[in-house]
Formats: C-alpha cells, structure tokens, sequence
C-alpha cells in the first residue's frame, strides 16, 4: 500500500503534464492501453490463466466503468487545479465506502462515524470552496472520483476472490479500452473537447506513456494490498498519499495548499482516521466477545 501512495501520484503528475496538449479522453484511453500491453505478456509470463470465470466477467465490466469514470474525472480536475487540491477533496471516499455499506448492504454504522463523515465532507467543502472561486465547477470532479474509485475498491475487494490479481487488472485495462473507444469517437464527432482525437507528440508521448506505465504498477500494488491484507490495516497508509502528492505537485508545478485547503485536509485526514479507529475499536470488541464463553444458566435451586 505505500508503494501505491508512492506512485499513484505520479499518474497524477503526468496527467497534468500531458494535459497541456493531450484531450482528458486520449489521455485515458493510452494509460489503459500502456496498462494492457504491460500486463498481457505478465500473464504468459507467469503461466496465469487468461480466461476469466463466468461470475468474475460482470464485475471485471463494472470496474472497468469505474475506473474509467474515476480516472477521467481526475484528470480533468488535476489539469487545472493543483494535485493536493483535487486529491484531497477526492479523499471523501472511505466515508463514500462507509454510506454505500450502510445504505446498499445494511452494514451498522453508528452515530459516532456518521458524524465522523459529515464532518469529513465539511472539510471537503473547505478545500472546494477555494477551488470553486478559482476554476469553477471542475473542482466538483474530485467528488464524482471519490464515488467511482469508492465503488472500484468494492468491486476490487470481491473480484480478488475470483481472479488472480495479474489477470483482473489486464483484463479491466482490456475493457477499459474498448469502452473508451467508441466514447472518445463519440465525443468527438460532437465537438467535446475534453474527448477530441488529439494524439500525442513529442515529449507528450512520454508522459501519457508514464500515466499507464504509474496506472500499472500503482492498482498493481493495490489489488495485492487488497488481497493479502486487512482493510483496517491498509486504510491509515492510503493517507500518505497526500502527503507524496503535495511533494510532487511542489517539487514540479510549484503548487502548495493554502491556509483553508490546509484546515479542510486536516479535517478529511483527522475525520478518516477517526473511523478507522473507531471500526478497529469495534473489531476487538467483536472479537472479545466471541472468545468469552458465555456463562451457564444458574439453577434457582
């Protein structure tokens, strides 16, 4: 999981620089092309199974149209507003986890952490706020990623019981691809510029290259954290990622948070840490009351 906090961002990063030239649409079709072609000859390599079961060929879809949704998105936030900006407001989504688990699958969730989450989404109102003033109705994109990548960890969690971690992501880059084809050419034919046929040149190539290239290794390095550990575990370390993005976006844009985006991370950060504590909290008292034996009836006698 560090590693992915580590590399994601540089997705990120390269995004923003392809996007001087490069359509948001272009830009995510090539990074799950370049995702594709790395993992394919991985799969032989490895001797894994490239036909996927007939259960795991629904949610490979579903999550393909998520990260779709979420990578573009991202993209055409982080193309004008700074990355530590975009991402934080975009860290709305464990407490997006935690609703969807309440609503769509009856999970208890209690007063404490709902309170936990409107608070979380307070804070992200304080990071949009700015950016809403600056760049407009792009700084709600953000929220639309936290929504989809949300739902892509969902699918993620219980398609890792079906499909090897290798084979899931190139058959999710696969279908990404085919999917944005046809919306790229759609939306170009209608004149949207966020979709127009605008390939790379140049030193652009490189950069759309390092987005799949980062795309790759990064949800690689996710999907085994996914798999081989507890979510209460991996949650507190997806926080780094704020931190690796901020460094980034200084080191190569020269964007740093300002005093109020500062407050509401500090909100997002605290807020998300607050439910994971609690939800460990819970867990051990769960576990406590498992493996306490519960006394015998007495006899009035």
């Amino acid at each position: 999981m560090i590693a992915f906090c580590v590399i994601a961002p540089l997705i990120d990063v390269s995004s923003k620089l392809a996007a001087v030239a490069v359509s948001v649409g272009v830009i995510t079709l090539v990074r799950f092309v370049v995702q594709a072609a790395c993992m394919g000859p991985l799969v032989v390599l490895l001797g894994l199974p490239l036909r996927l079961p007939p259960r795991a060929l629904g949610l490979t879809v579903l999550r393909a149209v998520m990260v779709i949704v979420s990578s573009y998105c991202f993209v055409a936030a982080v193309r004008v507003m700074p990355i530590a900006d975009a991402l934080a407001i975009a860290f709305v989504e464990p407490f997006v986890i935690l609703l969807i688990g309440r609503l769509a699958f009856g999970e208890q969730v209690g007063v404490r952490r709902l309170m936990a989450c409107a608070a979380g989404f307070g804070g992200s109102l304080m990071v949009i706020q700015p950016s809403f003033a600056a760049f407009g109705a792009v700084a709600l994109f953000p929220l639309g990623t936290a929504v989809t990548f949300a739902l892509y960890i969902l699918v993620t969690r219980r398609l890792a019981q079906l499909v090897h971690p290798v084979p899931m992501q190139f058959h999710t880059a696969v279908v990404s691809a085919l999917i944005c084809v046809p919306l790229l050419a759609i939306g170009h034919h209608l004149g949207e510029p966020s979709l127009a046929i605008t390939p790379p040149r140049g030193i652009f190539w490189v950069w759309v290259i390092c987005v799949g290239l980062a795309a790759t290794v990064s949800h690689m390095a996710m999907t085994y954290a996914l798999k081989f550990a507890p979510s209460s575990t991996l949650a507190p370390l997806h926080y780094l990622e704020i931190v690796t993005a901020t460094l980034f976006g200084y080191m190569v844009f020269g964007d740093f948070p300002g005093g109020l985006t500062w407050a509401g991370i500090t909100v997002i950060v605290g807020s998300g840490l607050y439910v994971i504590f609690r939800e460990r909290q819970l867990e051990r008292q769960a576990r406590i009351a498992r493996l306490t034996p519960v006394a015998a009836p007495q006899s009035p006698l």
